[in-house]
């Protein structure tokens, strides 16, 4: 896929329930008449966006409807905010979700229509092959220990959800920079495989400033056997950004950040090859491509 397609909106199959249609229409990737919405990539690791028709005229109980993709909460965006007059639904779709019928369950719309379907399409991510120290791939049971831990940990950090919305889909770069590896890629470390590469990095001299993509709250930092120093921000409704391989921490858990922020430097730390930053976003629980965020200038990821 080249560049020029990862920016058109994905085609999304209508759900028909028992005489009430909820549009899943796919909102268009040109710029929105109300908040800028991330560009549509209805693949594992991109973004859809759903119109959800006529919503509001059957919730049951509650004017803030609640959506689903799985067991992760959906971020929704509710009509007057500038776009159209019908809910979006902001979908993240997990690198391990597999092509073909996919749907969000709707609460407080009756049972036989909260249903939404839409369709995923196939993607095909590059590959990587990393030579980096043996005790960074063939881990002592100290380390898988540590990693263990370290991993239900940033997994909690994701399932953060509150219930403020972001002040905007769009981000901005966290640091200027050559992208030296893009999101999906599969990767080989030492010709062992590992987990497919779920965030972007940028190569940039240690010490450089990092800054928040987004207001939000920190709500974790830490010091990682891969990620080294990490800082994680949620920017609300689920959408949460996370900043790797620090040379330092210049924010706290609980504190308040603004768009543009310092909140560390770029590092060596953790498993690296050569300074830079990762940076990862997730939403609804899922890392997605931040380059779906960013400003266009800087493309997205090519598969």
């Amino acid at each position: 896929m080249n560049r020029r397609e990862s920016g058109l909106a994905p085609r999304v199959v209508a759900g028909v329930m028992s005489g009430l249609v909820l549009a899943a229409a796919a909102v268009a990737a040109a710029p929105p008449r109300g908040p800028a919405l991330p560009v549509q990539r209805a693949v594992p690791g991109g973004i859809v966006v759903l119109q959800v028709a006529a919503l509001q005229a059957t919730l049951e109980n509650s004017a803030t409807p609640r959506a689903w993709f799985g067991t992760a909460p959906v971020l929704m965006l509710p009509p007057g905010a500038g776009h159209e007059r019908e809910w979006l639904a902001v979908v993240g779709i997990p690198l391990s979700q597999p092509p073909g019928p996919a749907r969000i369950r709707i609460e407080g719309v009756p049972q036989d229509a909260a249903m939404l379907q839409f369709t995923i399409r196939p993607a095909h991510y590059r590959t990587q092959r990393l030579r980096v120290p043996p005790a960074q791939v063939d881990l002592s049971a100290a380390d898988l220990a540590r990693v263990a831990g370290e991993h239900e940990r940033i997994h909690a950090a994701l399932a953060t959800y509150s219930d403020t919305l972001p002040a905007s889909l769009r981000l901005a770069a966290p640091i200027s920079g050559q992208r030296s590896s893009s999101f999906g890629l599969r990767r080989f470390f030492n010709g062992a495989a590992r987990d497919p590469h779920s965030g972007m990095d940028i190569a940039a001299p240690v010490g450089l400033a990092v800054h928040a993509a987004a207001a939000g709250t920190v709500i974790d930092t830490g010091d990682y056997f891969f990620n080294g120093n990490t800082v994680l921000i949620d920017h609300g409704a689920g959408l949460i950004t996370m900043y790797c391989h620090l040379s330092r921490i210049d924010v706290q858990p609980g504190q308040r950040v603004a768009v543009g922020d310092i909140i560390g430097a770029v590092g060596l730390t953790g498993r690296v090859t050569g300074p830079h930053l990762h940076f990862g976003v997730a939403l609804n629980r899922a890392f997605v491509d931040p380059a779906l965020f960013l400003p266009r200038a800087g493309g997205a990821s090519r598969p």
